[in-house]
């Protein structure tokens, strides 16, 4: 078992492994963070490991654009009847759900501009820290993960994905909304039906408005999940390469520049 714990001894982290996950900051790009937020408020905090805010943030993208008819009046937009989408907008609702999403992706931008400088900062600190978690809950450890083996498990069924990350919170949240969204949708029952050949009936039965919500699951489910496997390796690279250093290397070990070692 690993001897190091975050026990606050350092100032900054670069990751903790905990046994409902593990969390890493690292380098990411502030406009993807906020375009995740755009497609769907609370994922760009998700991809942060933010998780209470996103989560938040989720639940209230749900209830409110439904009440408001957003995705409605988006789907009537794509038709081009710009005024039927006009009216069908409940402007109560609405007034609540733009700030709130303005918001979401503001706050997303200036906490990645943040953890990108921690990052820089506990890069230069390089301390130690836990590599092996384990408790009443479960366990978890640093270990290499295939790529294209999350991706793969992501496009069955998203949060599988995470769950191969060992994201288990995040993984049940995205397993929840895929049920609660594929149940109101009927979109297994329009796929069933597209089976059979019954593509009028499939299109009938289809709720457009709970299923515009899946293609931005799927598509976040791929994206944080591969991002997180990709980390997850450079991570587990870094303590090899740390605990070898430590243990092995000879203090008197030197590289110099324009060297070339043998």
């Amino acid at each position: 078992m690993n001897n190091y714990t975050n026990d606050n001894s350092a100032r900054r982290y670069i990751a903790n492994v905990s046994i409902f996950g593990t969390s890493i900051i690292h380098l990411r790009n502030p406009y993807i963070i906020a375009w995740w937020s755009a497609a769907f408020p609370g994922f760009g905090h998700l991809l942060l490991d933010k998780y209470h805010r996103g989560y938040l943030l989720i639940i209230w993208e749900v209830i409110v654009n439904i009440n408001a008819n957003v995705n409605l009046a988006m789907i009537h937009s794509f038709h081009g009847n710009i005024e039927m989408a006009k009216n069908i907008l409940d402007t109560k609702w609405l007034l609540m759900y733009i700030p709130v999403y303005i918001f979401g992706i503001w706050d997303s931008y200036r906490s990645t501009i943040d953890l990108n400088n921690m990052y820089i900062l506990a890069d230069h600190e390089n301390h130690r820290f836990n590599t092996f978690s384990m408790g009443a809950a479960g366990i978890n450890y640093l270990d290499k993960r295939n790529p294209i083996l999350v991706i793969i498990w992501s496009l069955f069924m998203p949060g599988l994905g995470h769950l191969y990350n060992h994201k288990t919170i995040t993984a049940f949240f995205l397993i929840i909304c895929c049920v609660i969204f594929f149940y109101f949708s009927h979109a297994l029952e329009a796929v069933s039906l597209l089976f059979l050949g019954k593509v009028n009936e499939a299109t009938k039965v289809l709720d457009p408005e709970w299923f515009l919500f899946l293609p931005s699951v799927f598509g976040f489910a791929i994206y944080d999940s591969y991002i997180n496997a990709v980390e997850n390796n450079k991570l587990y690279e870094r303590d090899q390469r740390n605990f070898l250093r430590d243990n092995y290397q000879s203090s008197q070990f030197q590289v110099l520049k324009g060297q070339k070692v043998k």
